[in-house]
């Protein structure tokens, strides 16, 4: 039936192009924005799940900054910590140099003095954004420093932060309130020669103030016995034990955080990598679906063209 109040061809045509309309303006969209899930209208699952994930980049990305200033404050100290081992083992050497008989000690004792202020400044030095795990000149000792050093979600979609410790108490080589927390300033116990026997000595290298160290500090004068040498060179052999086993945990720890940095950067990678896979349009696909679509409009402009020329068509019966 032909009528000129309904043409239906003509409705089929217009739904057809609204339809095709439609696809091209999501198509537009996708390309103009890159995101083939760009709202949770598009893909309510994979919006959320990318949307959280996004967050986590974020919290990993700050977590990552928070190793950086870790890696800084440790680097700082143990930079601080191998530099007073080598002024130790200086002052190793100046002493068994004092041993040897007819020397000057008193020559010997200036550059101990001038070694031993040398390690005062080091540690005083070894300071990073207020942070000195060296020299401590409050009555509280130092601690546990903790550094931030992961960020989790389990799978029911709790978070937590992981920390990095490291136990500074070990670090400290001058503490001018408790000397016996210093590495330097606490008493080292040593058994000496004492003529054809032995002897329980202490000694401590830097005398800073404080309280509760009461060994011998280590300096030399003209009488200073043989006996006592040997007794300070032990010591400050001990003294430099302690350090090196300091050191060695400084520098694990300065290594776990290069480790974990790295990692957290390959994560980030990964998660972008996952994120993409559920929401980036493929813009090689979204092309050729425009390239089609637009082809499809042009035909459907043209079928609405020729059902709305039916109408038409009918004056010819009334002539």
């Amino acid at each position: 039936m032909t009528s000129i109040l309904t043409n239906s061809s003509a409705m089929a045509a217009l739904s057809t192009l609204r339809s095709i309309s439609s696809d091209m303006e999501t198509t537009q969209g996708r390309i103009s924005s890159g995101l083939k899930v760009g709202t949770a209208a598009d893909n309510s699952a994979y919006w959320s799940i990318a949307t959280t994930m996004k967050s986590d980049n974020k919290a990993l990305s700050t977590v990552q900054d928070a190793l950086g200033l870790g890696a800084a404050k440790t680097d700082t100290a143990y930079t601080g910590l191998n530099a007073a081992i080598d002024v130790v083992s200086e002052i190793k050497a100046k002493l068994v140099a004092a041993r040897e008989p007819g020397v000057d000690k008193l020559k010997i004792n200036k550059e101990l003095t001038e070694l031993k202020n040398q390690l005062v400044s080091t540690a005083q030095s070894a300071s990073f954004s207020g942070e000195n795990w060296l020299y401590n000149d409050s009555t509280a000792a130092l601690g546990t420093k903790e550094m931030v050093g992961s960020f989790t979600r389990d799978a029911s979609g709790n978070v937590a932060v992981g920390v990095l410790k490291f136990d500074a108490s070990t670090s400290v080589l001058i503490d001018t309130k408790d000397a016996t927390k210093g590495q330097l300033t606490k008493d080292i116990s040593v058994t000496q020669p004492s003529g054809a026997t032995t002897a329980a000595a202490t000694y401590r290298l830097v005398s800073a103030g404080g309280t509760g160290a009461t060994g011998t500090v280590i300096e030399l004068t003209a009488t200073t016995s043989d006996d006592n040498i040997e007794g300070m060179i032990s010591a400050v052999d001990k003294m430099l034990t302690n350090l090196t086993d300091s050191a060695a945990t400084l520098g694990a720890t300065n290594k776990r955080i290069g480790m974990q940095d790295d990692f957290m950067a390959d994560l980030m990678d990964v998660i972008d990598k996952g994120v993409g896979r559920l929401v980036d349009a493929d813009m090689n696909e979204e092309s050729t679906r425009l390239k089609a679509l637009q082809t499809q409009q042009q035909l459907g402009i043209q079928a609405l063209s020729i059902a709305n020329s039916d109408s038409q068509n009918i004056l010819s019966l009334f002539r």
